[in-house]
């Protein structure tokens, strides 16, 4: 760790960075270092959290989850539903606009929860529900259903990995599988995309959106009044966690959004920054169905028996305040928690998985584990796996990667070594592991299922009940089912739970609890 005084001199690195961030307007602006570079711009096609916090900048949703996930309208005014349930109208607010100066209409909206509902698994999941759109005019349509759907409101809130936000209709006409472009990104929300000065690698910049008009309710969530109270925000882009932290000591930036687990103690002990924990993450590995060994369920589960959840937690954050062993494939904090089915896995129990293996056949195939290197909370994720792993007699070949070139390498199915990978490593957000179906490692539709491909039809008739009934009771019984099934197919391998950790200037001010890093609703002293 360099001492306060070497920090200050690494401050020379910066200078490059810091004069292209000079502000090209007049107003308050937040300068901040963001966890990742941003590359991808289409929150629909990326579950990348860049991409989620760059869709909460530009977009907005048409109906949003408040801190008690309770869904209130947002673009929407108001929405009906028929007696039957099969009806559900939506009427928009007044006077809202996308950032080219054209009117949000019905037809925009359709378009894009049609394209979510191609790509999500969350929309996916609601897809065959729904028979048919209907435009009543210009800012009223109507979503028609085959049989009632319990989920609806959950889907069309969807608050995190892809949330569902509304985009212009020649936008959202876009296929699915291809991103939007930079010059694509037209929104309605509280700040603009400055395409003109974006430089990738650098800086991302967005100015506020002056003709937004904010919701009359206080902010909630993701829910309420959007009030942008800076003329500008720039995404700063520092690699380095010890220069981040230097331009943060010197005042050079406002925010360090995720700080290296040790540089914590430094930083707390400045009495010019606020640092607090911020959102909440699990960790996981996820295996690839498609490729050897991990195609055979056995050596999935010896994977899951071989891993110790509590030495990854204490490798990785060190902090015992900062996280929770969890042994859930949900959050702690979900109704639907439970430890079912996980009485013997990722507790590093090397011999038993060692004697799996050998009964599953293992031929020595090495697992090729690309693992991220340029994000603080991830980079030591995929050594520490690989030491556990080889302890029970796996291979494991580490492909080192940034994590945007990560997210491209896993779309591939091809074999590791055309490009492909066995298994990846990642966290995921608490808000998107409540349940079931916003729960994407339980997507196990063999034609649907992303990134690992696992197909399993006892899963997918399991995630078909939960999303039909509405009865708590069951649907508490059947995640718990679902919990069971996944420790003997092993579409997801959870590894505990724990809390970024974030720094700011004591001169930036959040006027509410933010559940995301958001930059409407912040105020600079």
């Amino acid at each position: 760790m360099k001492t306060p005084d070497l920090i200050k001199h690494s401050l020379a690195a910066l200078g490059t960075a810091l004069a292209l961030a000079a502000p090209a307007v007049q107003g308050q602006t937040i300068k901040v270092v963001m966890h990742s570079d941003l590359k991808v711009f289409d929150p629909t096609v990326s579950t990348a959290y860049i991409v989620r916090n760059h869709g909460y900048m530009v977009f907005d949703q048409l109906v949003a989850r408040d801190e008690k996930g309770v869904v209130k309208p947002q673009m929407a005014d108001k929405w009906e539903t028929s007696k039957d349930g099969l009806v559900w109208t939506f009427t928009l607010r007044d006077g809202q606009e996308w950032h080219d100066g054209t009117p949000v209409t019905a037809e925009d909206c359709i378009a894009s929860i049609k394209r979510f509902n191609q790509r999500d698994a969350t929309g996916l999941r609601a897809a065959p529900f729904i028979k048919t759109y209907e435009v009543v005019n210009a800012k009223t349509f109507r979503i028609v259903l085959n049989e009632p759907y319990g989920l609806l409101l959950d889907s069309l809130s969807k608050p995190s990995l892809a949330p569902l936000f509304m985009m212009p209709k020649k936008v959202a006409d876009t296929p699915a599988a291809e991103p939007i472009k930079p010059e694509q990104v037209i929104g309605s929300g509280p700040f603009i995309f400055k395409r003109d000065e974006w430089r990738p690698g650098e800086k991302v910049v967005y100015v506020k959106n002056t003709k937004y008009k904010p919701r009359a309710e206080p902010p909630s969530g993701l829910a309420g009044g959007k009030v942008a109270y800076v003329d500008r925000v720039e995404w700063i882009a520092i690699s380095d966690g010890q220069t981040a932290l230097a331009a943060l000591t010197n005042g050079e930036i406002d925010m360090v959004e995720i700080l290296a687990n040790d540089l914590v103690p430094l930083a707390a002990k400045n009495k010019s920054l606020v640092v607090e924990p911020t959102w909440k993450q699990t960790y996981f590995l996820r295996p690839n169905w498609v490729n050897p060994p991990f195609d055979n369920p056995k050596i999935r589960q010896a994977a899951m028996i071989a891993l110790n959840q509590e030495q990854i937690l204490k490798g990785m954050v060190g902090d015992a305040r900062n996280y929770k062993v969890c042994y859930s494939t949900y959050a702690c904090n979900s109704p639907f928690y439970t430890d079912a089915g996980m009485g013997a896995m990722v507790r590093g129990d090397a011999k038993r998985a060692a004697a799996l293996l050998k009964e599953a056949g293992y031929d020595g195939t090495p697992i090729l584990l690309p693992h991220t290197t340029d994000l603080p909370v991830l980079n030591n994720l995929g050594p520490l796996a690989k030491q556990q792993l080889e302890r029970a007699g796996f291979k494991v070949e580490l492909a080192p990667s940034d994590w945007q070139s990560l997210t491209m390498r896993l779309r591939k199915k091809e074999k590791p070594s055309e490009g492909g990978w066995s298994a990846y490593m990642s966290s995921l957000d608490l808000n998107d592991a409540q349940n079931p179906i916003d729960r994407g490692s339980f997507n196990t539709n063999c034609k649907t299922s992303f990134l690992g491909w696992p197909c399993d039809d006892k899963m997918e008739q399991m995630r078909d009940a939960f999303a039909r009934t509405s009865d708590p009771a069951a649907r508490k019984g059947l995640a718990r089912e679902m919990q069971e099934r996944n420790a003997e197919i092993v579409t997801v391998i959870p590894l505990g739970e724990y809390s970024a950790v974030s720094a700011r200037s004591i001169k930036l001010e959040p006027t509410f609890k933010q559940p995301l890093t958001l930059f409407y609703g912040v105020k600079k002293k």
